[in-house]
């Protein structure tokens, strides 16, 4: 572990000068500043606060997802990390990131200039810049639905995708259905992917034929509907699974405006079970993740993190509720 001391030498200026570019103060240049910052990251400097292990100061960075009321995604994931985190007293900091921020400064720096001891990454895509920091980061760091497999320093908090989607396959055979199209989120989402799987594997393992047409990546909204669902139906589907209850939703209006009726004509699945799925007209049927757990586990695998104890991954089970958005196949 770098000393101060060892940073000036490294880098051939004062002592004084790096302990002002490490503690923010003003009358250095920003060039100084970030050269000493570049430094103490490269040589896996620390800060006396952050050695302590009473005085921890957390980050939870969220991008591409809403968080703010209890009807989006992310409010019960932030809620959970929180009341978890306030247990063991820690400081939490709420950003909403942008990619802006990431390409203006570097993730390890961000962090040892701001005295964050751990991080909890959400939203984020696989080719954005931080993620690819990631893989040589030394700053305990957890991520939601992402996966870094070469650095001991992060884990991954999620849901197992495989067991929901295998139930909710099962519960549509049993229903009669045959023609089952599946409208996913991002295809640059790692959990997307995971999904895609799953859907996979589970038609296959109930001998449904496994149909090009009718699987597609859309996006993470009810908008991506208009776009899929008419190909859908055009290619015999009497069932469509979704990546998440913002797309079901879009699906259940798009085959309403088709002269269509949700589930006489056509069943619905969603995936979150988010407070709207209960609402919706029909009620949807649905995929149950339960977010709050999920943050409660990001703490518990950032504080391993912070602990020095190399753990991989947590993944929490998927449960499938039939509400009135399913039904008999017609004959």
């Amino acid at each position: 572990m770098a000393t101060i001391k060892q940073i000036a030498e490294h880098l051939g200026i004062a002592v004084s000068t790096v302990s002002k570019g490490l503690n923010g103060a003003n009358d250095i240049s920003e060039e100084t500043r970030q050269m000493v910052l570049d430094a103490a990251v490269d040589m896996g400097y620390i800060t006396k606060k952050m050695r302590k292990r009473d005085n921890k100061k957390v980050c939870v960075f969220v991008e591409n997802m809403d968080y703010e009321s209890i009807d989006q995604f992310g409010y019960d994931i932030i809620t959970g990390f929180q009341k978890e985190a306030m247990r063991r007293k820690w400081d939490v900091t709420i950003i909403p990131t942008n990619l802006n921020l990431q390409t203006s400064e570097k993730y390890d720096t961000y962090m040892l200039k701001n005295g964050f001891t751990g991080g909890f990454l959400i939203g984020f895509t696989l080719h954005e810049d931080w993620i690819k920091q990631l893989h040589e980061t030394s700053v305990p760091t957890v991520l939601f639905d992402n996966y870094i497999s070469d650095n001991n320093h992060i884990g991954y908090v999620g849901t197992d995708s495989y067991e929901g989607i295998h139930d909710a396959v099962k519960h549509l055979v049993n229903l009669g259905h045959k023609k089952i199209a599946f409208l996913n989120g991002s295809k640059n989402s790692m959990v997307s992917q995971q999904r895609q799987m799953a859907f996979i594997q589970s038609l296959q393992e109930f001998s449904l034929e496994v149909n090009k047409k009718l699987m597609e990546y859309g996006y993470y909204v009810p908008d991506c509907a208009r776009y899929h669902v008419p190909t859908f139906i055009e290619n015999g589907a009497t069932a469509i699974m979704c990546a998440s209850d913002l797309i079901a939703t879009g699906v259940v209006t798009e085959v309403n405006r088709r002269g269509l009726k949700v589930p006489e004509d056509i069943s619905v699945i969603g995936f979150d079970d988010l407070p709207i799925a209960a609402r919706q007209l029909p009620a949807l049927s649905t995929i149950r993740q339960e977010r709050s757990n999920l943050g409660k586990s990001a703490v518990l695998l950032l504080d391993g993190l912070m602990s020095e104890v190399s753990i991989s991954k947590i993944l929490l089970r998927a449960k499938f509720i039939e509400r009135d958005s399913t039904g008999i196949v017609k004959s």
